[in-house]
């Protein structure tokens, strides 16, 4: 990067600066020093959060073969790192989040080829929805089909105020949601609502997608989705990590479970952390009147 190039970075990075949250990453040259189009990138300042950047800036991360195998290694490698606290999904370029399957690419497939990367896309979200820690969407551009699906693999989503295309086109396109749209929807904002969406294949702004609860946050107008989800992960990475990683799973098997089950994978789950050295340091930081210093341990 040229020195006029590493000023401007480093003056976006300072415009957008928030004091609670002492933002210091490099989103914004990130495109331009990795070749990959998906990869996995610890944030400086922040210990325990990483994002996995998503970069196809000239196709707005449209999701190639590439990306997506990409992808898959990413979310491999992520399973089992205990340094991530918290993974942030993001763009590596602003106003970008992800448009969906790459259709340029997609009308050169052959049928087992499409077959293979419907397969392959299934696998991935579900690696990504079921990662041990929590996970956060940053949506700071149209998150189309596909680009609406992975967000909603997350645990939590955060659209950029200024966002106005956020939805699931299939039907317009001869298709259906394809990655999981029909199911996890369904089950995010209720069968009347998914049925809305994609009947419609209507796109909704970021304001609209938190009243259909689409998304749970939206930025402030001074700041981005990643910037939002940055603060949002410092809080949660204060917390116990294996704490964290339990209280999700109880809370995902919770769907799956009647209530008498789910409070029994509950108090189990509960019981393998009291004899925790995380538990141990929770309790004796109360007595001193100080934060705890978790290792995830």
């Amino acid at each position: 990067m040229n020195s006029v190039a590493l000023k401007i970075s480093r003056a976006h990075l300072i415009r957008f600066a928030s004091p609670w949250t002492n933002f210091c990453t490099k989103r914004f040259n990130s495109s331009s020093v990795n070749s990959r189009q998906a990869f996995l990138e610890p944030l400086e300042c922040q210990a325990g959060i990483t994002c996995l950047s998503l970069n196809r800036p000239q196709s707005k991360n449209a999701i190639s073969t590439t990306l997506l195998k990409e992808l898959i290694q990413c979310l491999d490698t992520a399973q089992f790192d205990k340094s991530i606290r918290v993974l942030i999904l993001r763009s590596s370029t602003t106003g970008s989040f992800c448009a969906g399957a790459d259709l340029i690419e997609r009308r050169s497939m052959s049928q087992v080829q499409v077959a293979r990367f419907l397969s392959d896309l299934r696998v991935a979200l579900g690696k990504l929805e079921t990662l041990p820690m929590p996970t956060i969407a940053a949506i700071d551009g149209p998150a189309l089909g596909g680009g609406l699906e992975l967000g909603l693999a997350c645990d939590l989503r955060i659209a950029g105020r200024n966002v106005t295309k956020i939805g699931l086109p299939e039907t317009a396109l001869g298709i259906i949601p394809g990655a999981g749209g029909t199911q996890r929807a369904t089950r995010l904002v209720g069968p009347a609502r998914a049925k809305d969406l994609i009947f419609t294949a209507r796109m909704l702004s970021a304001t609209e997608a938190l009243e259909w609860g689409l998304v749970d946050y939206i930025s402030s107008p001074e700041s981005d989705a990643f910037e939002r989800a940055v603060q949002l992960a410092s809080q949660i990475r204060n917390n116990a990590p294996l704490a964290l990683r339990a209280a999700k799973q109880a809370i995902s098997r919770s769907e799956d479970l009647a209530l008498e089950p789910g409070l029994d994978f509950e108090r189990a789950s509960y019981e393998t952390l009291l004899s925790t050295q995380d538990r141990m340091e929770a309790l004796v930081a109360f007595k001193e009147k100080r934060r705890p210093v978790f290792k995830g341990e």
